[in-house]
């Protein structure tokens, strides 16, 4: 009776959790990493979507408005779908530019930044390429941001989000050295993707992107397109084609079928193949997937 009143006696703050709403699996993971049970984690896009492109549900927006924290990717992925979320769920502690919202591409240095914004290069994003994510040494920076971020909404439990991230920061450290051993000998690696949703994972183990499929970036292939990348296959022999799980393979498929070059689907996020269930079995598929 006595421990029974000391409950009822205790402010409720000690036993609520933080209420963060995400854009994608992969920060879910990082805040669940780092805040384990002091958070309450609400994922808004599934990991074998589009990114680009995901529905505005109710369900969404019930889950943004109850949110006391918002972290998105960024550098414009959401800009198609976050936007109606954020307005429909009217909730001003998660709106843009509040203690409670976060923007992670703020603390990335991008690539393929564009020259010039002109509808008629595809759909480019103006700060360049949004899925930095990509890049395992990415994830440390974003798991440390996320840390910051957690506290500041939070600083009751900053030593458990400090020992959290910690952790997390030593086990992601030797996870690093094993991919890296893992792709040293595929430096120079020549490959064609269809969508360059893996420059940063190219960039951390020098694979060299000779040619896309879409002829601009969210523009579908063309039969012009096609063939001029065929040629180009066949002239500088890449090893693989590297394919997301979202986009159809068809025209993967008859390229292939010309070149003789193997498609690899290369998952973009957690859950994008039934096998991916954590940002580790992320990185060792697709560290595992180029033969």
């Amino acid at each position: 009776m006595y421990r029974l009143l000391v409950l009822l006696l205790l402010p409720l703050s000690m036993f609520a959790e933080l209420k963060i709403a995400v854009t994608y699996p992969y920060i879910g993971a990082l805040v669940k990493e780092i805040a384990k049970d002091n958070a309450n984690t609400y994922v808004l896009a599934k990991g074998n979507w589009d990114p680009h492109f995901v529905v505005p549900r109710p369900s969404l927006i019930a889950k943004v408005r109850r949110a006391e924290g918002l972290i998105i990717n960024g550098g414009e992925l959401e800009i198609g779908w976050l936007p109606p979320l954020i307005r429909r769920a009217s909730n001003s502690r998660i709106a843009k530019g509040t203690s409670g919202y976060l923007d992670l591409s703020v603390y990335i240095e991008f690539l393929e930044k564009p020259t010039r914004l002109d509808r008629a290069d595809g759909d480019v994003h103006p700060q360049g390429n949004p899925h930095y994510h990509l890049d395992p040494n990415n994830i440390l920076i974003l798991a440390n941001v996320i840390r910051e971020f957690l506290i500041s909404l939070d600083a009751e439990n900053k030593t458990a989000y400090d020992k959290n991230f910690q952790t997390f920061k030593n086990m992601w450290s030797l996870k690093i050295k094993e991919w890296d051993e893992k792709m040293k000998d595929k430096k120079g690696m020549k490959v064609v993707q269809y969508h360059n949703n893996l420059a940063y994972f190219n960039k951390a183990y020098s694979l060299n992107n000779i040619g896309t499929i879409e002829p601009l970036p969210g523009i579908p292939p063309s039969s012009r397109h096609t063939l001029e990348l065929i040629n180009t296959m066949k002239t500088q022999k890449p090893s693989a084609i590297l394919h997301d799980v979202y986009h159809s393979t068809k025209t993967a498929q008859f390229i292939s079928s010309k070149t003789g070059v193997p498609i690899v689907i290369m998952p973009h996020d957690i859950e994008s193949l039934d096998e991916i269930e954590d940002l580790v079995s992320l990185f060792d598929y697709l560290t595992s997937a180029i033969k």
